[in-house]
């Protein structure tokens, strides 16, 4: 079955009669804190900042997952991830229409450059991608000053470039800030000047100047090959940004940039053999946690949306709470798409990137694709995880005074507990009771 979308395409089409391009760069394990534009007290990311300049920033965006592929997941189909009983990245969204194949349908020309984890089929035409190109880093040496991204941004640049009489769709989903961070040589040379001064950072992220140290690591050599790796994907926005101007497109392009999901820790794995690098240095800013946490470091990212003339520029929303559940319905409100696949866990939420201000309509939930996996939900500005197991206590959280998720007051808001507790339960109830996945994936 099929649902309608609501009709806020209408105020979009009055000003434009063709769709507009959506170029989507997407991050990976880029923690909320680590563009200037949020906060870093070192990065050097001047055209992202100026992108946020020219746009609207958001500092309540949310993630639909706390790893890669349920990440994208849930974006790419507008379905919390948990909902699939078999895992993406090995069989795919099966029957699930995605956004890619809804903007098909409505006349786009799409493309996908760079990591791809959302299914076993990389080929043309997958999801109704017409150009799929996975690229991997750009290249094994860390001499001279080579982006690991070059190459497919380069590759998602000629493809706008043929595409440039559009309307097109383009995933740019570029691999920093992934492990390995090893960055090359020109790359941190920019960096030299920083030393570490542990106070510029918030105490959520001391534990992990512990841990480098702990493994042998030098802070500032490990700091400045983050910063180098943060920095080359700032210059490959930049080259991208520099042929939507040169191709006339800017106006009519949708650019969006964040990240699909916190941080990495330092030490990636306890278990034996360990794993971990000191140079994963990731910021989450003041929150706690990051990536395969579903606290607030793990979820909360960056997101910066510019549509010239539609999005306001140098706007700073910090009230509305969205996600990328919210992806699929949104562009399809946009660019005229009539129907919807159904059910959806997203809202519409084109009128909040125009400007408004309003609650949500759907609460927020995350949940592993594990049977006994421990859920967690937001709902207004209450952040609750269930005990871990069936052990322990919940953990509650009012994130408009307290958004570290440092002070657990569940005790005194025990009807907030119930209420949303009623709710997380009764949303896990509807999932698969047992979940199917090919291998162990560390991602």
């Amino acid at each position: 079955m099929l649902l309608s979308v609501t009709p806020s395409f209408a105020r979009v089409q009055a000003a434009d009669q063709r769709p507009p391009n959506i170029v989507f760069m997407f991050a990976d394990d880029l923690g909320y804190g680590d563009l200037g534009c949020y906060g870093h007290p070192y990065a050097r990311t001047p055209v992202i900042d100026q992108l946020a300049e020219e746009g609207t920033r958001f500092t309540q965006f949310y993630v639909t997952g706390v790893t890669c592929n349920p990440s994208r997941t849930g974006l790419m189909t507008g379905l919390f991830p948990a909902r699939f009983p078999k895992y993406a990245a090995d069989f795919g969204f099966g029957e699930r229409i995605t956004i890619t194949e809804l903007l098909k349908q409505r006349g786009y020309q799409t493309g996908h450059f760079g990591k791809w984890h959302i299914g076993p089929d990389e080929a043309d035409g997958t999801y109704s991608i017409d150009t799929v190109k996975v690229i991997g880093k750009s290249r094994d040496k860390t001499t001279g000053d080579a982006g690991r991204d070059d190459d497919l941004y380069s590759a998602a640049i000629d493809f706008i470039k043929q595409n440039k009489d559009g309307p097109f769709y383009v995933n740019v989903w570029g691999h920093a800030t992934h492990f390995p961070v090893n960055t090359a040589e020109g790359l941190v040379a920019e960096f030299d000047d920083v030393t570490v001064n542990r106070e510029d950072f918030a105490t959520t992220m001391q534990h992990k100047f512990d841990e480098c140290k702990q493994i042998g690591g030098d802070l500032d050599d490990s700091m400045r090959q983050y910063l180098g790796d943060v920095y080359q994907i700032d210059r490959n926005v930049d080259r991208l940004l520099k042929t939507l101007d040169e191709l006339g497109l800017s106006d009519n392009t949708i650019v969006v940039f964040s990240s699909d999901h916190g941080p990495a820790p330092v030490i990636l794995s306890k278990q034996e053999p360990r794993r971990y690098s000191n140079n994963m240095l990731g910021y989450a800013g003041e929150f706690r946690g990051g990536k395969h946490e579903q606290y607030e470091g793990g979820t909360r990212v960056p997101f910066i949306v510019r549509w010239p003339g539609k999005v306001e520029a140098g706007r700073v929303d910090t009230h509305n709470v969205c996600s990328f559940i919210d992806w699929l319905p949104t562009l399809c409100a946009i660019a005229g798409v009539d129907e919807l696949p159904k059910p959806i866990d997203g809202e519409d939420i084109s009128d909040i990137w125009f400007g408004t201000d309003r609650e949500r309509t759907k609460p927020l939930f995350w949940k592993t694709s594990a049977v006994g996996a421990t859920p967690a939900m937001r709902e207004g500005n209450w952040k609750l995880h269930l005990p871990r197991k069936q052990r322990g206590e919940p953990e509650l959280y009012d994130l408009s005074i307290d958004p570290s998720e440092s002070h657990n007051v569940a005790e005194q808001h025990p009807d907030v507990v119930k209420t949303l507790s009623r709710k997380v339960k009764a949303w896990a109830a509807t999932l698969p009771t047992e979940y199917s996945k090919k291998k162990v994936r560390s991602k």
